[in-house]
């Protein structure tokens, strides 16, 4: 062959490699924030070490004649549906608005286990009131633990948990729209966890404050069952009643009068057509008491309905929650974050007298006995004291009412109790808040208001938590043992400390064995 001959022949066989009709380049790499779910295309963010996908939706907008209906799916779309910024929040007093049932998704960018991942679906605190999915910033739970967050979004206040017969109708009964939402959340991660390497088969519904008393009624409620696996309730007790419907209905006249629909030809209509900003100031005048002894809230869950049938505490004692393995605690002063603010930080200082006429208000003929243990100069101020006597016994995040949980779902699956005891540092005006309500959650999630914790024991809760996710049992390896609740005939209570993990004395502490002879 000829010099020439070679050389078009080498040149022939350069072209046939990078030709397309040739041998075939190298498949393009997917993008990872590229994911298709059931409304369509969606392209998130890559965020370090993770994957973010912002303001999903996971319902059609509760608006006009969709106000105070089930939630519906969503419609699709067409294109790529740009997931990099939050969603709206659900309309509150700060703002938002009704088009706002949107879901964050936080996912590994290179997990460091194969296979699909355990997903967390994360409902936000706020008093069923306030608060959004994206105030919680899931990336260091989701990279280091290997698990997918999906935070989200649910009606609040009227708009969530207003009842009224005039609402009542074959769609539904009126009362938990906030709680329909949340199912409905369940059921968009149940059909589309896979396409951000989730694992429909192990999602664990975790929430705290509001939040927890949101997994307690789904605990409770048919419509949510199977739809997820373990459960994480921190700061909420199920123990305690919730509205009947009669009394939400009650509550729902009020609201509709407020708003000036009571006398309305057609009530219904008339609440939906009436403006946001006054269905979020109807019933401004019901509030839970300080005291938190009472369910008396003015928007919440309503039990005797076709979604909650019974009271959250009678049904996990009749095993409503049976074979869902339960992670629940609380703080070890919970309420320092909320009493301190109602009367001397709020310049309504509490005596001794003042301490006295609160304790015998709330307690009625039991006060003698209260007050005998609970005494205003057991501790450094009458307020403090008020403090610790609603941590042990206040209903919504009581250590006693928890404890009470912990027990009745031990007879029908593994739970595991803690408490973090792990001070704050927070003191504002000379009152130490101590492990108040809310100090656990910047272990978990990065939060805005607050600095990180101790290093060790971030990495230990996260540990602790990721593990649930993974196998229904928190234990891990490096990390103290958390045996379950009344493992080896016991009531064991994990204490969470910077270099103090470990069992400790809860019942006793909290003089539960006191609260339950009462």
């Amino acid at each position: 062959m000829s010099l020439r001959a070679r050389v078009t022949a080498l040149c022939l066989a350069v072209v046939s490699v990078l030709s397309p009709v040739g041998v075939p380049a190298a498949a393009e790499v997917p993008d990872p924030a590229l994911v298709r779910v059931d409304g369509g295309l969606l392209r998130g963010v890559r965020d370090g070490d993770v994957l973010r996908f912002r303001g999903v939706p996971y319902a059609r907008p509760p608006v006009g004649e969709l106000r105070w209906r089930a939630p519906r799916p969503p419609r699709p779309w067409s294109g790529v549906r740009d997931a990099g910024v939050a969603g709206q929040e659900c309309a509150q007093p700060s703002g938002g608005g009704e088009d706002c049932l949107y879901a964050d998704i936080t996912a590994p960018h290179r997990p460091k286990r194969a296979g699909p991942l355990p997903v967390i679906a994360w409902l936000h605190g706020g008093g069923l009131t306030t608060g959004a999915g994206s105030d919680y910033d899931a990336a260091r739970l989701a990279a280091t633990g290997d698990v997918i967050v999906v935070s989200v979004n649910y009606r609040l206040g009227a708009m969530g948990f207003l009842s009224h017969p005039a609402l009542d109708d074959r769609g539904g009964v009126s009362g938990n729209h906030g709680l329909m939402d949340q199912t409905r959340a369940l059921g968009w991660v149940r059909a589309n966890a896979a396409a951000f390497g989730g694992d429909p088969g192990r999602v664990t519904l975790a929430g705290q404050s509001a939040g927890a008393r949101s997994v307690c009624a789904h605990l409770a409620s048919p419509a949510s069952r199977g739809l997820f696996h373990r459960a994480v309730v921190q700061s909420g007790a199920c123990a305690n009643p919730v509205l009947t419907k009669a009394a939400a209905d009650a509550r729902g006249a009020r609201a509709a009068r407020d708003v000036g629909c009571a006398g309305a030809a057609d009530v219904a209509a008339c609440l939906r057509g009436a403006p946001v900003t006054d269905l979020l100031k109807a019933l401004a005048d019901v509030a839970a008491p300080v005291t938190g002894t009472t369910t008396d809230d003015a928007w919440g869950p309503v039990a005797g309905t076709p979604f909650l049938p019974r009271q959250p505490g009678a049904a996990l004692r009749r095993g409503s929650a049976a074979g869902v393995p339960l992670l629940i605690g609380s703080t070890r002063d919970e309420t320092r974050s909320f009493v301190p603010d109602a009367y001397d930080l709020g310049g309504r200082p509490l005596t001794a007298r003042g301490y006295a006429d609160v304790v015998t208000g709330t307690f009625g003929d039991d006060a003698p006995a209260v007050l005998l243990r609970y005494p205003a100069a057991g501790d450094p101020s009458p307020v403090l004291a008020l403090s610790r006597l609603l941590t042990d016994r206040g209903a919504r995040i009581g250590a006693c009412p928890t404890l009470a949980t912990a027990a009745s779902a031990a007879r029908h699956a593994p739970v595991y109790a803690y408490e973090l005891a792990q001070d704050s540092g927070t003191v504002i005006d000379g009152f130490p808040f101590g492990a108040h309500h809310g100090s656990d959650l910047p272990y978990l999630f990065e939060m805005p208001w607050a600095e990180p914790g101790p290093a060790d024991l971030t990495a230990a809760m996260t540990g602790y938590w990721a593990a649930f996710a993974h196998r229904g049992d928190p234990n891990h390896a490096g990390l103290p043992r958390w045996h379950p609740v009344r493992a080896e005939g016991r009531t064991t209570v994990l204490g969470l400390a910077d270099g103090a993990i470990g069992p400790t004395p809860f019942a006793a502490d909290h003089r539960c064995g006191f609260w339950n002879s009462r």
